[in-house]
């Protein structure tokens, strides 16, 4: 008989209750389906696969094979793209990929700064992207604090990079891949979107499909596309060679086979009608709860959002209120989301200025408008008190409407 561990899966029963009973405001945060959940935890977690179907280096890989075929050929049909890699095992494995595949070391490639709704792979110096490449930064606008499609090609003109990136992590409006191409033809420079945070926008029809756009196209399966965590990058057809070669020998080992099967469910769910509804009310509730906030006297970034997510600046609310001590304070009301720089902000990124604030969780949990309004009303609230009166007290009404919203109920390990 096998002893069962007890410690570790009590550990899982509290994060199961944790997600059931407190708000989940993080934008690059969801909750999977059931189905997605059981793929991630199938026995195909028990394979080694390193290759491609047809290609592997290992026996036994016929239902392998199948499982990530069938990932490719509807991720593809997702997005109308030529080729997909299905391999990378987060997203910062499949920018990299792209890097690795389509670039030399010191090569020049324009990408969004970071305290301007960049990511890590765009170019941090401590990151390995700015580490190996040489990135020079675009931001946004003082006046509307959007793109600044003038500067991108003042740049790009400049530079000559061999590499344009768009995309972000924190960027509250719609990203054209339209004007980067435009550009990048100009100069003559490969164009990469990163979809990560709006992958499930674009799949549900609200947010422009770069695909058509963009030579890449990479993104995380795990934010508004609802999937498992993991990477994918979508390719013309001429890059596939390359990329897939970067992927693998290049960048890693073995697949993670039960991940991509959970991916190929997370595609195929995306594919139904239900999920364009549950992407417009993502954008909904996006709407609603900016409104909301900014009812309530919080500047927000570019005054609002086109997407899934926003940017609270605190400084005009409480210029001696970081992000930092703002999210723990949430925190403990039973409200998670994340501190996060603003443009030109002078406090470092783990301190920050600002609040990042995403609705695709609390949305896939049943949420709309009108709890957005009752939501953006507890955050003020614990925001302009912060004691733990006042905390306690929202802690307690977090868990009442939770109660109504649960995304596991009777959910236990």
């Amino acid at each position: 008989m096998t002893v069962r561990d007890n410690e570790l899966f009590a550990i899982l029963d509290r994060e199961v209750e944790r997600q059931n009973t407190t708000l989940q405001l993080i934008a690059s945060e969801n909750f999977t389906s059931r189905e997605v959940l059981a793929a991630t935890g199938s026995v195909l977690t028990n394979k080694y696969s390193e290759g491609y179907p047809g290609k592997r280096y290992y026996g036994g890989n016929e239902v392998i094979d199948a499982a990530e075929d069938l990932a490719r050929e509807r991720v593809k049909a997702l997005f109308g793209a030529e080729h997909a890699n299905v391999q990378p095992h987060a997203g910062a494995q499949a920018n990299m990929a792209v890097y690795l595949g389509l670039l030399q070391p010191g090569d020049t490639v324009l990408g969004l700064r970071l305290d301007q709704g960049g990511h890590l792979t765009h170019g941090s110096p401590v990151n390995a992207s700015g580490i190996l490449y040489r990135f020079v930064s675009y931001g946004v606008t003082a006046s509307d604090e959007r793109i600044d499609f003038d500067q991108v090609r003042d740049l790009a003109r400049a530079e000559r990079p061999k590499m344009i990136v768009a995309g972000a992590t924190a960027y509250p409006r719609i990203i054209d891949p339209a004007p980067f191409r435009e550009i990048a033809d100009e100069v003559g420079a490969l164009f990469m979107f990163d979809a990560a945070h709006v992958a499930g926008l674009i799949a549900g029809g609200v947010h422009p499909n770069p695909v058509p756009y963009a030579d890449v196209v990479t993104f995380t399966t795990h934010k508004t596309l609802r999937g498992p965590r993991g990477g994918c990058i979508l390719s013309r057809a001429e890059h596939a060679e390359k990329i897939d070669k970067a992927v693998f020998p290049g960048m890693q080992g073995g697949p993670l086979d039960h991940v991509i099967a959970a991916k190929a469910v997370a595609f195929f769910e995306a594919a139904q009608p239900s999920f364009s509804d549950y992407a417009r009310q993502v954008v909904a509730n996006a709407s609603a709860l900016a409104s909301a906030l900014a009812g309530r006297g919080h500047r927000l970034v570019s005054g609002g959002t086109d997407n899934h997510l926003m940017l609270v600046d605190l400084r005009s609310f409480d210029a001696e209120l970081s992000g930092k001590k703002a999210r723990l304070a949430l925190d403990r009301a039973g409200i998670s989301l994340n501190e996060n720089t603003v443009p030109d902000d002078p406090r470092p990124p783990y301190i920050a200025s600002g609040l990042r604030i995403g609705t695709p969780a609390v949305t896939t949990a049943g949420m709309g408008e009108s709890e957005m309004e009752q939501i953006a009303e507890l955050i003020d609230r614990v925001l302009r008190h912060r004691d733990d009166a006042t905390i306690g007290a929202v802690r307690d009404e977090v868990a009442a409407l939770c109660s109504k919203f649960q995304p596991y109920p009777g959910l236990s390990y």
